[in-house]
Parts: structure tokens; sequence; C-alpha cells
């Protein structure tokens, strides 16, 4: 796992033009409904890793932009704390730095991991966008089900996205990624995460079942 955030999807893929235009449908459902978090429409983006949610994160991004209303993404790989990703301290920290001074009308503010130092580094701003895209593994707990607009599930086989997330981080990273693939499916397991979501997409933006 790296700040880089994932590649674009390997395989078969319909095109983007399809995907984005799924991402426009979802983005003016999104428009449409209420804002939960203040004046912020929050969309999660949740999914195991390598399965193609940053890509689909930027899609709703320039829906949302192309729709005349501002955006933002805030990625859950920049609010881990390294490999530990699901330990107790995330959620406060996700919702003390970022989701409350949101909900309230301010800006967020949220310490950045450094993969490469290994340790919290440097401060990020959240405008209070029209739109809040909250993009990572375990973005979509139960907690924040009362908060958040649009709940977006993205998956992929299990064999492509060990493959994806090793040719970015390296065959030195595979224990790292084996354990994090159990962490993530224990998490997944004890949230009813895909059950709860609102659409599921495949690795390439595209509807599934």
């Amino acid at each position: 796992m790296t700040s880089d955030h994932e590649p674009a999807a390997a395989g078969a893929d319909p095109g983007d033009g399809a995907a984005s235009a799924v991402a426009g449908q979802l983005v003016a459902g999104l428009l449409q409904g209420p804002a939960r978090l203040g004046r912020v429409r929050l969309v999660t983006v949740d999914g195991p890793a390598g399965s193609g949610k940053t890509t689909t994160a930027a899609r709703l991004v320039a829906a949302v932009v192309g729709a005349g209303r501002s955006a933002a993404v805030v990625h859950m790989d920049d609010l881990y704390a390294g490999w530990d990703g699901f330990e107790p301290t995330l959620w406060p920290r996700v919702r003390t730095q970022v989701l409350e001074p949101l909900r309230r009308g301010s800006a967020g503010r949220f310490e950045r991991y450094d993969w490469v130092l290994g340790r919290f580094d440097g401060w990020v701003d959240v405008p209070p966008v029209d739109v809040l895209v909250l993009e990572g593994c375990g973005s979509c707990p139960r907690a924040v089900d009362g908060l958040t607009s649009l709940r977006l599930w993205v998956e992929a086989a299990p064999s492509v996205r060990l493959a994806r997330g090793l040719a970015r981080d390296g065959a030195a990273a595979e224990p790292h990624w084996r354990t994090w693939m159990r962490d993530e499916q224990a998490h997944f397991a004890a949230q009813g995460t895909r059950g709860r979501c609102d659409v599921v997409l495949d690795a390439f933006g595209m509807m599934a079942g």
C-alpha cells in the first residue's frame, strides 16, 4: 500500500466513456438528494484493495465538476497509520479531523501519513465542498451511514487485486498485502459493507450484481 493510490484496472476494460457515463448518472441522482454532512454530500467508495476505487472516485469528482458543483476527494491511504490500517484510532481521527468540521460548516484538516517516512507528516486541508468523496478500504463503516448521501462498493477478483498491488508496491510487499487482504475481509464481514452499499461497481466502473 502506498499513497500513490491504485493504478487503472487491468483486463478487458469496456471503455472509460461508459464508466464515466455511469459516474455521471450516479452524480445526477446524488445532487438531487439531500446533503447529510452539513451542506456537504458525502460519498463513500469502499471495497477491497486494488479493486479500482481510486479511478472510480476520480470519475465521480469529474462528473460533479462537470455538473457545475465543487468536489474534493480524501483517500483513506493518506489516513491509515501504515499497514495497520484498521487500527482503533483511524475512525476517531477521520471524524475529528474531517467529518465533524465539515458537518459544522468549517474546513476539515487531516494529518497525512507518509508511507516512505513511515509516519504522519504534513497536513491537508479539506474545504466544505458540495460533494466530498471518501475513497478507500473501510471508508463506509456503519457509524457514518447517517452522514452519507451515497455508498459505493467496488470489487474485483482477489488474484487481480493482488497482482495489481504487487505491480505497484513491489514483490517484497506481498506479505503485507496478504495480511491486509485478510484484515479487510474481516472488517467487511463485521460491517456488512457490501450489502449496505447503495451501488455495486466492478473494477471498470460498471454496474455489477
